[in-house]
């Protein structure tokens, strides 16, 4: 566990954490989306067990889980970040800042040279914040923006 200097805390993903991170990442979507297709998230009924290869990260302020972040392997070099998402009433308080430094620590820690991930074309304020944050886009297909963090 982790407490950030504006009071969020970083901590790996425990069991019971299982219902309200699931919860947290699909009212993302269902937000995004407008719907839920409940075919597209198995990694989600158990997190422990889909991300057990990777690391799962989840960010709580006042006791409320704020967000969550997660890498998996993706080749030799990279690890990739996957559910990414912050609570909408939380968001902007730097809770995405914190969680994707702390995956950026973890992905340099563990030696490896870049972090890549990808978002959807349309969702235009995830794609600033992460241009914001560094990552460079390598390109956009099948709906999606495709970037890339070359750690040093």
């Amino acid at each position: 566990m982790c407490l950030d200097s504006d009071g969020i805390i970083i901590r790996p993903f425990q069991a019971e954490d299982q219902e309200v991170v699931k919860t947290l990442i699909l009212d993302g979507l269902v937000e995004h989306w407008g719907f839920l297709d409940p075919t597209k998230n198995p990694d989600l009924d158990d997190i422990a067990a889909s991300y057990k290869d990777g690391v799962f990260l989840t960010a709580w302020l006042d006791g409320e889980l704020a967000g969550t972040g997660a890498l998996i392997p993706e080749d030799e070099v990279s690890l990739r970040i996957v559910r990414m998402s912050v609570a909408k009433y939380l968001r902007r308080q730097g809770i995405g800042r914190v969680l994707l430094e702390r995956l950026c620590a973890h992905t340099r820690a563990a030696g490896y040279r870049q972090v890549v991930l990808e978002t959807t074309s349309t969702w235009k304020n995830a794609i600033a914040f992460y241009t914001r944050f560094g990552f460079r886009i390598i390109g956009a297909w099948d709906g999606d923006t495709h970037f890339v963090l070359e750690l040093r």
